[in-house]
């Protein structure tokens, strides 16, 4: 009789370790789906914040290489028009000295007011200033001859298509960023997968394995997340801003 209470007590005592047993697995996988969704849905987000940051850096770095190749066009024919203008400067100041050394001040003094109309209307004030400092008592040097000076009338033009070029490897890293969150996500939807299938199994063992590798993987999947950095810009306070 008291071999039958035990075994009856032992009996019920397993049952409601069963119990517990599964009821700790179900509660443990209800706390984890909802942890992963609310995860999915938070790598869904900032990987479209990336998205967007992708989106306006590429648009910005179009519209810097449009200007910067508009300007470059408009620099070189600056630049031509120039060394047209300072070709016929030099000739004409070839004739003023061969004017003076003959004697004939009258022609040297039409061929300088010649030379100082053309320095007023052709000349840009790049190259206007170079022959400013130049010594007219020697032979003119060529300010073209100067690689730094050559350089100046395509500077503006090359800061843009330079901005242009950071803007679209911002865009590119954007990407990679966006990218990586779409991978952090298609990694808690498989982790919601195995958790969803916990729920059918009858088997304890079977079901505590499942759980333990879905608490694995979403580890990863958090620790692989946190190593991306967030979008550039990013402040939680600026979505409740609306004033």
């Amino acid at each position: 009789m008291k071999t039958s209470i035990k075994t009856t007590i032992k009996e019920k005592f397993h049952k409601v370790k069963k119990f517990f047993k599964e009821n700790t697995i179900s509660a443990l996988t209800a706390v984890f789906l909802g942890v992963a969704t609310l995860l999915v849905a938070w790598a869904g987000w900032i990987g479209s914040l990336h998205g967007g940051n992708q989106a306006g850096n590429y648009t910005k770095s179009n519209n810097l290489a449009a200007e910067g190749n508009a300007e470059y066009n408009v620099a070189t024919q600056v630049y031509i028009s120039d060394l047209f203008t300072w070709n016929t400067l030099v000739n004409l100041q070839v004739d003023k000295q061969s004017a003076k050394d003959r004697g004939d001040t009258a022609e040297a003094k039409t061929i300088e007011t010649k030379m100082e109309k053309i320095k007023q209307n052709n000349c840009s004030l790049k190259l206007l200033e170079a022959i400013n400092n130049l010594d007219t008592s020697k032979k003119w040097t060529s300010p073209f001859e100067d690689e730094e000076f050559t350089k100046g009338y395509f500077e503006e033009a090359q800061k843009l298509l330079d901005e242009s070029q950071k803007a679209m490897a911002e865009g590119d890293i954007d990407n990679l960023r966006g990218d990586s969150y779409q991978l952090v996500s298609v990694l808690y939807s498989l982790v919601l997968f195995l958790l969803g299938i916990i729920g059918v199994l009858n088997d304890y063992q079977s079901r505590k394995a499942l759980l333990v590798f879905s608490v694995c993987l979403l580890c990863v999947a958090i620790i692989y997340m946190l190593t991306i950095p967030m979008p550039t810009g990013f402040e939680i306070s600026k979505f409740f801003d609306h004033g």
